[in-house]
């Protein structure tokens, strides 16, 4: 294994417990379907995830940015930018495009189909975070590449991205009760829990709004900031209208989901 896999596959199992941990204590909402059941289907989608792309792409965005660097292709690497301010300006530029990713899966049907498997998880908790049809997940792994490609990031920049994408996935969705006084400090950076859950309501209004995955400030700048549910996060309906069935918890209906009406 190599020491990238090494420092992604640990910060995930940290956070992953971590999360689960505080939502076992202290949850915002009431579950309302099988934990182990969806939990099953959501981990399993999870599992497909991290093996496809390896069987698909030759090299994945780190090993990509170790190729443009050695090269002194990218804008980054073309201007010469130095170490700190490529790091800042590679973070916040992948991020901006999984943000400007999320909203085109929202707005094209075509790919809605595929995004839509992520939101039919009638709960919402740490493994919804990671309940992606692998064929968005290749999608947006040739939108990172393209991203890294063009700009040419530090390979460290990549490493800190994906570790932030991965984790402030499982936070963001996180059934976690933080008080309100800290959920409004927090959000004026990140994306929290209680900002995201709106994401996932079944009003579309709603679902159409608040994208982002790690910081918030995208949301804010391109007008797609929602505070707060209308219906309170205790009492608002999570998941799609028409998928309120066992078709969300089970991986054979989610593999197959995009492709049947």
């Amino acid at each position: 294994m190599t020491q990238e896999a090494m420092i992604r596959l640990g910060c995930f199992v940290a956070i992953f417990c971590l999360v689960s941990i505080v939502e076992a204590v202290a949850p915002r909402r009431a579950l309302s379907v099988s934990k182990a059941r969806r939990w099953f289907a959501n981990l399993a989608m999870q599992a497909i995830d991290a093996v496809i792309p390896r069987l698909v792409f030759p090299l994945l965005p780190m090993g990509l940015a170790i190729f443009m660097a050695d090269r002194g292709w990218g804008l980054l690497n073309v201007l010469h930018v130095a170490p700190g301010p490529a790091m800042v300006i590679g973070v916040l530029t992948l991020d901006l495009a999984i943000y400007l990713q999320h909203v085109l899966f929202h707005l094209t049907p075509l790919l809605w189909r595929l995004h839509k498997v992520h939101h039919t998880d009638r709960d919402i908790d740490v493994t919804t975070g990671l309940r992606f049809h692998p064929v968005e997940i290749v999608l947006s792994l040739i939108i990172k590449l393209a991203v890294v490609a063009a700009i040419g990031p530090p390979a460290a920049a990549v490493l800190i991205f994906e570790v932030l994408l991965n984790g402030a996935s499982m936070f963001n969705h996180g059934n976690l009760r933080i008080p309100l006084s800290w959920d409004r400090i927090i959000r004026t950076v990140l994306v929290t829990p209680d900002m995201h859950r709106v994401h996932h309501s079944v009003i579309v209004r709603e679902t159409n709004s608040n994208y982002g995955f790690s910081v918030s400030w995208w949301d804010y700048l391109f007008g797609t900031y929602r505070n707060q549910p209308e219906e309170g996060h205790e009492r608002m309906r999570i998941g799609l209208k028409g998928y309120h069935d066992d078709r969300s918890s089970r991986l054979s209906s989610l593999l197959v989901m995009p492709f049947v009406k």
